[in-house]
């Protein structure tokens, strides 16, 4: 089945026909999604995150759905980036509020609509890093070949952690000015460590293409087993990631948002599954039940709530060591999300030993407290 990703606290049931998964939505929320919250009645700052459910201008037309024909046909918002299957006002273009498509007489047009702003709110503008759509890529299609060679434009989020000039680790770019990895890979701290995005493989330099940073701060989490680690990354003059065509940002899951156990995903990386390997590779994987992962055939007792498993069908393709703290991703409805984060397993590609990954889900409330950004989706 296709995943979906039930948000707000929805959770994903098989349809009456049996061949595609739903949202059951929580009290209070729809959506495709549950993406709308019914309770919502106004908005802050230009509403960039406005999640109600008005579906009208401020003229009183009706609002067209952001993925129908006519939207597409204007060549504004491609299906892959539209705000969803619905008709609710958004602000998807950093305009100065909420807004809709509207058909007139003559042609269809972009109108505000008439919502209030929420009480002490004085329109702040929010900080140039939310203009990023995140989970966005060159190559829309996810066709993966287990280990084989990839451009970084199907992985422009994926992050080189070298300390000097070694190659260390993976990450993941999540914000322009945040990468997310793996603790283990920092047990003597940031001293030396540079990050590089936009790059092909751990040997190349493009100057053109790729881009330098050092971290000026590392955090990680205080209690998690297997835990993530957050690098806030600048470079020599102060400036985060900037957003290219090798160069952008994955979504995050919300808190504890989950998806179907055998989920198609991929995993990329440096990975040494062949002794020198220098380049980028990607590999599918399908993702397993905890209880499976969890049985004293696979890892038994060493799994936690923390973690996640995923192996490819023939055990022909994994998450090796080069690969620590590289993101494992899954395509939900044209977006890509970061599902988890390479941890750990036993070998490479060996029966029952799947590659095990931080749930990243888990620490969604953690990285909005420590980065300071209002959403990561």
């Amino acid at each position: 089945y296709d995943s979906v990703l039930c948000l707000n606290g929805g959770t994903s049931v098989l349809s009456p026909s049996g061949r595609h998964m739903l949202c059951f939505c929580a009290d209070g929320f729809s959506g495709s999604n549950c993406e709308t919250d019914e309770s919502i009645s106004c908005f802050d700052g230009i509403g960039l995150h406005y999640r109600g459910p008005v579906s009208k201008s401020a003229s009183g037309r009706e609002c067209l759905e952001w993925d129908s024909e006519s939207v597409r046909e204007i060549g504004v918002y491609p299906k892959n980036l539209g705000p969803g299957r619905h008709n609710h006002c958004r602000n998807p273009d950093y305009s100065r509020r909420a807004w809709c498509y509207v058909r007139t007489a003559s042609r269809i047009m972009k109108e505000d609509c008439d919502i209030p702003r929420c009480a002490k709110d004085h329109g702040t503008i929010p900080s140039f890093s939310l203009c990023w759509q995140c989970g966005q890529r060159e190559e829309r299609n996810m066709k993966v070949v287990g280990g084989a060679l990839s451009s970084v434009a199907r992985h422009p989020w994926m992050a080189a952690v070298a300390r000097g000039r070694a190659f260390t680790c993976g990450g993941s770019l999540i914000s322009p000015c945040w990468v997310l990895t793996a603790a283990h890979c920092f047990p003597d701290g940031i001293h030396k460590i540079s990050v590089f995005v936009g790059r092909n493989a751990i040997n190349e330099t493009d100057a053109q293409r790729e881009q330098e940073f050092r971290v000026s701060e590392l955090f990680i989490h205080e209690h998690f087993d297997n835990t993530d680690a957050l690098l806030k990354i600048r470079s020599p003059d102060g400036r985060c990631a900037k957003e290219s065509s090798s160069v952008k940002t994955v979504c995050i899951p919300e808190a504890h948002q989950s998806l179907s156990v055998g989920t198609s995903c991929e995993v990329t990386g440096y990975g040494r599954e062949q002794e020198g390997n220098q380049w980028s590779l990607e590999a599918k994987v399908n993702l397993l039940s905890e209880d499976v992962c969890s049985s004293k055939a696979y890892y038994g007792n060493m799994i936690t709530d923390n973690m996640l498993c995923a192996r490819s069908p023939d055990w022909s393709a994994d998450a090796c060591k080069g690969d620590s703290g590289g993101p494992l991703v899954c395509r939900v409805r044209d977006r890509v999300f970061l599902f988890g984060v390479v941890s750990w397993g036993e070998g490479c590609s060996r029966q029952f030993r799947p590659g095990v990954y931080t749930k990243v889900s888990n620490y969604y409330n953690w990285i909005l407290e420590k980065t300071g950004l209002s959403s990561l989706s």
